[in-house]
């Protein structure tokens, strides 16, 4: 179990530091997303804003071409060709005195502090790291040359979301293999850690097309 700073100064935020990715080219949106407005800001200010409200520390991921001037980060760095490289030029930002770092997309614009809290808290409890999930709603087939080869069964299936919470010598040591994968998870699976599945959010809709951030604003506007 992690022995949080937060005991003892009483800060819930102290040793926990956030990533936020931010970098990617939009090519199944069209256009850079992670830009795109949403209610009062854009989708990469909520998520800023969610981490920095329950991390002690935010850095934050940017294409090269893009300057920041949203809400505060303690730093910017710019992203590499593949997800796992942005995290590794993020991670080269976060001190090594932090103990627990979270990693959020800000395609997932809706996730709550709340569920930051939850996976912060499973990680504090003693799990290596910790993802919010949900099970999946439709049939799921596995499909080969564009013809159904077979149903697969949704016991035990879940859909996961962002943001994802680790122990930070864990994540840096996944990384430090430079293994490219599409999920963080992956790396720290591959590492033989178990990864804590809690409650996802409905509303934590993963922007990936129009439709998609339509479905976001929905939510958005459903909310208040």
């Amino acid at each position: 179990m992690i022995q949080a700073e937060a005991d003892r100064d009483g800060d819930p935020r102290a040793g926990v530091w956030g990533i936020v990715l931010a970098a990617g080219g939009g090519q199944r949106f069209g256009a850079s997303k992670q830009f795109s407005s949403l209610g009062k800001a854009t989708l990469v200010e909520r998520a800023v804003a969610a981490a920095a409200a329950t991390c002690e520390g935010v850095v934050l991921v940017l294409p090269a071409t893009r300057m920041w001037e949203g809400p505060p980060v303690d730093a910017v760095v710019v992203g590499a060709a593949h997800r796992s490289g942005s995290v590794r030029a993020a991670l080269a930002a976060v001190p090594e005195a932090a103990e627990i770092i979270v990693v959020h997309g800000a395609a997932h614009p809706l996730a709550s502090e709340e569920l930051f809290r939850r996976i912060i808290g499973e990680v504090r409890s003693g799990a290596a790291a910790a993802a919010p999930g949900l099970p999946p709603s439709d049939v799921v087939a596995q499909v080969g040359d564009g013809d159904l080869t077979r149903l697969v069964g949704r016991d035990g299936l879940m859909t996961l979301q962002t943001p994802c919470a680790f122990r930070a010598p864990l994540l840096r040591a996944a990384h430090e293999r430079a293994v490219e994968a599409s999920e963080d998870i992956e790396l720290v699976l591959a590492l033989g850690a178990t990864v804590r599945v809690v409650p996802g959010e409905p509303w934590n809709v993963h922007v990936v097309t129009p439709d998609d951030l339509a479905l976001a604003r929905w939510w958005d506007h459903r909310a208040w």
